[in-house]
């Protein structure tokens, strides 16, 4: 990572996961490393964490741990298929764009089918169609619908389109998955309990993110329908995710969800985004090319901008969602991140202008 002269470490926006470990996050890591404790889970910071998520949820759940999204997505997308299934996803979503096959591998050949939509988010009329576009022996048949919330291109599907989606998903009898890397920004932003746009719409299993909201690793698969959960916990160890010492991935939720310590960093990560959008959006040259409705902001910008913004040290992604860049706030963004990157990106957009 660049450094300015006699100054510290800048924060770039590249990406969520540049950001360090919360506060609350390492004093309960800390906290967890006093002493010794049963491994493999049968630790009790583990059952209180799982125990803090049900009451995020307000329901009866099943809860497991894993070390990251990909584990998190392909293990739970496989659970709920058959090898010669499908999973309906939207055309950039990030297990189709951004997992190396992983879905696919776990899933034993289980195929990913691509669904058009604006904005990043699938449609109930999309679905349907995908599920009776065939329906002979010879097709991959629809077992499961997955969406991404937030969206890889930044925006949030409201209760009512998963609800939508979930009446859908339940009338071809499809399974309903969610992939909720940033699922901690959608809730601050919307404003709605988490149980309204997961289980009470439909969806059989989330994938809780939490890393990119200041835990150092893992994420919980958290399983609504607890039929469908049944002998997950093989599947995780079969697929090298159970952690001997499960303690240290576990603990970190339970600093993170006292006192809703996560909708707040969250908040704030979102809250950048929108001053970032604020201030780069009249720009010259600059076009945003999404709502920013959570914590990224994605704008089509010159290739001599780009060039002089990476010249000057700045670190962002060019190659995510539907192309642009992407600029992406985090739980420890502070205003004078934002500003000072704004104030580059206008003196490169002026000189460029000339």
């Amino acid at each position: 990572m660049s450094t300015e002269k006699n100054s510290k470490p800048r924060r770039h926006f590249a990406s969520d996961n540049y950001a360090g470990i919360a506060p609350e996050a390492w004093a309960a890591l800390q906290e967890a490393n006093a002493d010794h404790e049963p491994a493999y889970g049968n630790d009790r910071w583990t059952q209180r964490a799982a125990d803090a998520i049900r009451e995020v949820f307000e329901t009866p759940c099943e809860v497991f741990f894993v070390f990251n999204g990909t584990a998190a997505n392909s293990l739970a997308l496989a659970h709920s298929t058959q090898s010669y299934h499908s999973v309906l996803c939207h055309e950039v979503a990030h297990v189709e764009r951004d997992e190396c096959g992983a879905p696919e591998f776990f899933g034993n050949g289980s195929k990913l089918l691509l669904l058009p939509g604006d904005q990043g988010r699938l449609t109930p009329a999309g679905i349907e169609d995908a599920v009776l576009r065939r329906t002979d022996i010879h097709y991959p048949k629809p077992r499961v619908v997955t969406v991404t919330q937030a969206t890889e291109v930044g925006t949030l599907y409201s209760p009512a389109e998963l609800r939508a989606i979930g009446a859908m998903a339940k009338r071809h009898g499809l399974r309903f998955h969610m992939d909720g890397a940033r699922f901690a920004n959608a809730i601050a932003a919307l404003g709605c309990a988490p149980r309204e746009i997961t289980w009470q719409a439909g969806v059989d299993v989330l994938c809780f993110g939490g890393t990119k909201n200041g835990i150092h690793v893992g994420e919980a698969v958290v399983f609504f329908n607890q039929e469908l959960a049944r002998e997950f916990d093989l599947r995780t160890k079969q697929g090298g995710q159970l952690c001997s010492k499960m303690r240290f991935v576990s603990a970190p939720w339970l600093g993170m969800l006292r006192d809703n310590v996560w909708l707040r960093h969250a908040g704030n990560a979102n809250r950048m985004a929108s001053l970032m959008h604020g201030l780069v959006k009249d720009l010259p040259g600059v076009k945003v090319l999404f709502p920013v409705q959570a914590n990224a902001v994605f704008v089509d910008l010159p290739k001599p901008v780009i060039e002089a913004l990476w010249a000057r040290g700045w670190l962002f992604y060019n190659f995510i969602g539907e192309g642009g860049c992407r600029l992406m706030c985090s739980w420890d963004t502070t205003e004078e991140d934002v500003r000072s990157f704004a104030a580059d990106l206008a003196a490169a957009c002026a000189t460029h202008a000339k």
